[in-house]
């Protein structure tokens, strides 16, 4: 009889911290601060506070979804439970968006920044040499990546408190502490704008839902760790941003893209921007190492669950109980990195991230307010307004992406509703044939 392989429970709290962190990528403050500066007109701090209140909508959701429905899978899991396995399938296959397309981003950064620091080494060797990496120290298993992600996380921290340090020593004369805030001449429209922006410095805290099985006391332990790696996150991005308002409250580049650079070279000088492109470089390769994690676990409980090849996806393996197969698949995506621009990767990740978000602030509703007829007056506020007011704010972020990526994003579901439909009339087919060899039997012939 053949045992069956399942995911190994050992990570605890701080381990899913630093692996959201990871996802997340503090030092991805730098690099929106150029976007995120000239669309707020420099209201960054009132920026990311409005970003946090948007996102803090959504994170409570998953933290309650986390404990309902405590496995694998994120989005796809939740939705599928609580609405619908079609539309589950669907989320799911918006999310694959958003967490293939997360380690080619990181692969292809990894690969520009690199290739512009050592220009003798093309880029597409770094890519490559990175995807192996990631995909060796992802089939090791989850404790060994958690324990990289936070010797990475604590290196980016203490990047942004260094940088923090020289931005009060370059604080001059006698400065208003409220004068970031109080303002006033930008319309909160603009300052609106740079908050759909700044939101995407908060995806990653969704992730650490796809290790809800590896994760010891997951009901408690998941939801603890959404909340904690916003809070961390808001406290990362507000403060390096509120001191430089504070020392630099009129500031323009030469390059958009590289304002984070020249902000930090505006600071600290040749030596700090030196240490900014290392830490950055380290900052991108732990952001790779993470959604590698997540994207297996993701293809794996599809796979499981018999909505992709479970032949394929839906195995681990028996020594390391990691989805080796699907570890293997992710690393040959990310191989697209040197092909694809990063601008088009970025446009499958915001669509596949925000439709996700949607609907899991839409599962609480359904499952909670409506299925479990949880209303009261707090419950009502938790389980009906505050997510009816993050799947309102997150549909308007959506409604602001290009057309472009609005349409790529509308083509990939439509492939994914094309492609659920083959399989389940397949499995009615086969389903069919089976019931009508029992009804039916093939003649037995005899011999005498």
């Amino acid at each position: 009889m053949k045992t069956e392989v399942s995911l190994r429970k050992s990570l605890t709290l701080f381990p899913v911290v630093y692996l959201g962190l990871a996802w997340m990528t503090p030092m991805i403050y730098f690099s929106v601060y150029g976007i995120a500066y000239e669309t707020s007109q420099g209201m960054l701090t009132q920026a990311y506070l409005l970003a946090f209140l948007a996102i803090f909508f959504t994170a409570c959701s998953y933290g309650i979804m986390s404990k309902t429905f405590p496995t694998s899978g994120s989005a796809y899991t939740y939705v599928k439970k609580s609405i619908h396995p079609a539309l589950g399938f669907l989320v799911g296959w918006a999310l694959l968006l958003d967490y293939l397309f997360s380690p080619l981003i990181a692969c292809l950064t990894f690969g520009i920044y690199l290739h512009a620091q050592f220009p003798s080494i093309p880029a597409y060797v770094w890519i490559i040499i990175l995807n192996a990496i990631l995909a060796i120290i992802n089939v090791m298993g989850i404790n060994f990546s958690a324990n990289i992600s936070k010797v990475f996380v604590w290196i980016q921290v203490v990047f942004i408190v260094v940088f923090c340090a020289f931005l009060i020593k370059n604080l001059t004369g006698v400065v208003h502490p409220l004068q970031p805030l109080i303002q006033s001449e930008v319309p909160l429209s603009t300052i609106l704008a740079g908050a759909s922006i700044i939101c995407f410095c908060f995806l990653g805290f969704d992730s650490v839902t796809t290790m809800a099985e590896e994760t010891i006391d997951a009901k408690k332990t998941i939801p603890k760790a959404i909340l904690i790696i916003i809070s961390i996150a808001i406290v990362l991005y507000m403060v390096p941003s509120y001191l430089t308002q504070l020392a630099f409250p009129n500031m323009s580049f030469q390059n958009i893209d590289s304002a984070g650079f020249e902000v930090v070279t505006l600071i600290g000088g040749a030596g700090l921007s030196a240490l900014f492109i290392t830490v950055l470089i380290l900052a991108i390769f732990t952001q790779g190492l993470s959604s590698v994690a997540s994207t297996s676990r993701l293809l794996y409980v599809m796979g499981r669950d018999s909505e992709l090849p479970k032949r394929i996806f839906g195995t681990l393996h028996s020594k390391f109980k990691t989805p080796v197969i699907n570890i293997t698949i992710v690393s040959l995506f990310s191989l697209l990195a040197l092909v694809i621009s990063l601008e088009t990767a970025v446009k499958f990740v915001s669509f596949g991230a925000l439709t996700a978000f949607i609907f899991v602030n839409l599962s609480v509703i359904v499952q909670r307010y409506i299925k479990d007829k949880q209303r009261s007056f707090k419950q009502t506020i938790v389980y009906l307004v505050f997510p009816l007011t993050g799947a309102s704010f997150i549909g308007w972020l959506l409604s602001l992406l290009d057309k472009n990526a609005l349409l790529i994003g509308l083509l990939w579901l439509l492939l994914g509703m094309a492609y659920h439909f083959y399989q389940k009339n397949s499995l009615k087919s086969v389903a069919k044939s089976s019931r009508d060899m029992q009804t039916h039997p093939a003649p037995t012939f005899s011999n005498e």
